[in-house]
């Protein structure tokens, strides 16, 4: 998304573009670009007080100092808020929360954590909406905007502009592991404040241009659910009971697979494949500078059909070929990739190579689709989610001819990629609704659009 400049506003249905201010003027910023010609830039650290840390306190004793301690877990990121769902009880001493619990509308930062995917910085506001006092972590700090010179929400909605375009980035002391964000730092960045009255009514708009935008995202995130059971119910159907509607069937012996066709088999899967379980060497053999063979230690590397590595190794101990069938064996289990060139593969994988007599190999991907379900079911209620070679081995399948395994594939090859392209394509409905959400907090924060007759 270009940031400065040009706006999605007219590329969605439904959404307008709307008026400018009749002047504007040069920030001097350059992310911000140019400002209405009433509007100020002000440090961030001028629009706040009461700055402190959060405590994480002792495990709870059914006393008053039992109290919410929030954590960035809790952090709803859709609608900058605290999500109530399953907060944790600490026990806090009221000396220790005197100045810590928390007020509707205070601001919560994440000033630890993060990684190199989710960089801290990210902020929400306290709406009150908890049955008991709170406090945040040691992760989280808290801070109220100056009710004289700043809404809340729209501080609110600046700060969680500055996240989405990477600003925080450059004031997080480390680059890998738990990142430290320099609050004192990051409150020197400028934003742009028009006076108190209009930034109520850009806050106003913008929460319920968003609450708009969010609906349409949740609407097609669940239809991309149901989209995702349909593929998976299709597939389930097809391979255990065939493409024929009249055949005779037979109880196939497994309880989760019930009748199969009468001319189809059950046999275990190390009968119809051949199984190679990844080994994975000192983690100094790895490398990133394309020296050795690629090589996969789990699903991390798995894309939407095949592979996308991202270490090499010169001594890699087992292998899998083009064509092999990749299977997750630790968390998430389950999850299957197909390889499209050799890969040397970790203890996260299993190799399954069809035998050629016994599984079409476009079939044998289906069907691990639908057997994997074995899997899930041993792997639940361990230590962590993982399976051995036996576990694999004796999955179940249904083993029709190899003719009709054929037929099979090629129908679902056919359905499968319709389903998949109407996935695709309301995926990119998505991202655009979440890049416009983007863009117009930004170009409504910035003075790009005039809002004030929006209300």
């Amino acid at each position: 998304m270009k940031i400065a400049g040009g706006h999605l506003s007219g590329k969605i249905k439904g959404f307008q573009a709307m008026k400018r201010y009749p002047e504007y003027k040069e920030s001097g910023v350059e992310w911000i670009g140019e400002i209405p010609q009433d509007w100020e830039l002000k440090k961030i650290k001028y629009m706040q007080s009461d700055l402190i840390g959060g405590v994480w306190g002792s495990e709870p004793e059914g006393n008053e100092n039992d109290i919410y301690c929030i954590r960035v877990a809790d952090f709803n990121y859709v609608q900058l808020a605290i999500s109530t769902h399953n907060l944790t009880l600490r026990n806090i001493p009221l000396k220790e929360r005197s100045k810590r619990t928390l007020r509707v509308a205070d601001l919560l930062v994440e000033k630890s954590g993060g990684g190199e995917k989710s960089p801290v910085g990210r902020t929400v506001m306290f709406d009150g909406g908890i049955p008991r006092p709170s406090v945040t972590s040691n992760f989280i700090s808290k801070f109220t905007a100056k009710s004289d010179l700043c809404f809340p929400r729209y501080l609110l909605y600046c700060l969680c502009f500055l996240y989405q375009i990477g600003l925080t980035r450059k004031h997080i002391k480390q680059s890998t592991g738990l990142q430290n964000l320099d609050i004192d730092s990051y409150f020197q960045e400028r934003i742009p404040f028009p006076s108190l009255v209009e930034q109520t009514q850009i806050a106003n708009f913008l929460d319920r241009k968003t609450g708009q935008i969010d609906e349409l995202i949740r609407i097609k995130e669940r239809l991309l659910e149901l989209l995702a059971e349909q593929r998976t119910v299709l597939i389930n159907e097809v391979v255990t009971k065939g493409l024929d509607p009249n055949v005779e069937m037979k109880p196939s012996g497994v309880e989760w697979i019930g009748e199969i066709p009468v001319h189809s088999e059950v046999k275990r899967l190390k009968y119809v494949a051949d199984l190679n379980m990844g080994q994975s060497p000192p983690s100094e053999e790895y490398n990133s500078n394309q020296f050795g063979t690629p090589f996969l230690q789990g699903n991390a590397e798995f894309g939407p059909h095949h592979p996308m590595p991202k270490i090499y190794c010169p001594t890699a101990k087992k292998y899998a070929s083009p064509g092999d069938i990749l299977l997750s064996v630790r968390a998430p289990v389950g999850a299957i990739n197909v390889a499209d060139q050799e890969y040397g593969i970790g203890r996260g994988l299993c190799a399954i190579r069809p035998r050629t007599d016994q599984l079409e190999r476009r079939y044998a991907k289906y069907l691990l689709e639908v057997v994997r379900t074995e899997l899930h079911v041993v792997a639940t209620g361990t230590t962590y989610d993982a399976v051995t070679v036996d576990k694999v081995s004796n999955m179940t399948c249904v083993v029709p001819s190899l003719s009709e395994q054929t037929q099979i594939a090629n129908f679902l090859d056919r359905k499968t990629k319709q389903i998949d392209e109407l996935i695709s394509a309301e995926q990119r409905k998505v991202e655009l609704l979440k890049e416009y959400r983007q863009s117009l907090i930004f170009e409504a924060v910035t003075g790009k659009i005039d809002v004030r007759s929006e209300i």
